[in-house]
């Protein structure tokens, strides 16, 4: 597949597992500033697991078609940081929300979004490609500042293409989590994420539940009814449902299913006909 040229809007996606203790966010931006002082910065979370890139690609995945075509979507969950591992520029093209970037380390959690559209060019960066961008000296636990920053203001900037930071390839690191399974009368996923509420958030996409009159939820050895809301069972009874972002979640209405049912992320859920 031939790449379309990368037409950037001026929008900044950020995603991290830095949460908001320090200047790192901060700094972030302010290289980012510095390149591009119009550049528009949107914080998606930096509240993402430390050191699990699985959670951050699950949220980019769904959330990416929501900003304009055009946007720049840096992620930065990075256990690896400083090591050999790679950094990888991604470019889907979706018919219905247009072209978007993103920069991640080559460590699975891009491949969630890879998959997310049927057409996608991956980029390895390297030093040769990058020396036109006079990053400077970056220190070897802090990329996200260093590297990630001024090259997503650079492309944000419209001033270089995806192509321009390294080779193509088509290899990469898969997901740290395998997709969900089909298994004869099941679907078997895991939790990925916790929500404010504690609802646990799974990997079962809605498409897959589809095929169930009455489905069922299997999790910590409950039987969990689906439902359309929160509101349509009692304070404290728990439910399933298909949230705004179009996958199955466990919750208990007004309380904490995590807390209720001992759960976390990994946690094993499966979906069954009532």
């Amino acid at each position: 597949m031939n790449s379309v040229p990368f037409a950037a809007c001026g929008v900044i996606t950020i995603t991290t597992d830095f949460g908001h203790q320090g200047p790192f966010v901060a700094t972030m931006k302010g290289r980012m500033l510095t390149r591009f002082a119009a550049a528009r910065i949107i914080d998606l979370t930096h509240e993402i697991l430390v050191h699990w890139p699985a959670e951050a690609g699950f949220w980019l995945a769904r959330s990416w078609r929501y900003f304009p075509a055009g946007t720049v979507h840096i992620a930065v969950v990075d256990p690896g940081v400083g090591t050999h591992r790679d950094i990888i520029a991604v470019q889907l093209h979706a018919a219905e929300a247009g072209a978007h970037v993103f920069l991640a380390p080559d460590n699975g959690l891009l491949a969630p979004v890879i998959a997310s559209v049927s057409e996608a060019t991956v980029w390895r960066l390297d030093a040769k490609h990058l020396e036109r961008f006079r990053l400077g000296p970056a220190s070897a636990t802090f990329h996200g500042r260093d590297i990630f920053a001024p090259l997503a203001a650079e492309l944000a900037a419209g001033r270089c293409q995806p192509a321009d930071l390294g080779p193509r390839t088509s290899e990469y690191v898969p997901s740290w989590v395998d997709e969900p399974e089909v298994l004869g009368q099941a679907i078997r996923g895991v939790v990925i994420t916790l929500d404010h509420f504690g609802n646990l958030i799974t990997n079962i996409d809605q498409d897959l539940v589809r095929r169930f009159s009455r489905p069922m939820v299997h999790a910590g050895n409950h039987r969990i009814p689906m439902r359309r809301t929160y509101g349509d069972v009692k304070p404290g009874e728990y439910l399933g449902l298909v949230n705004s972002f179009g996958v199955v979640e466990v919750a208990r209405a007004e309380q904490s299913a995590a807390e209720g049912l001992g759960l976390g992320r990994g946690a094993p859920v499966s979906v069954t006909e009532g």
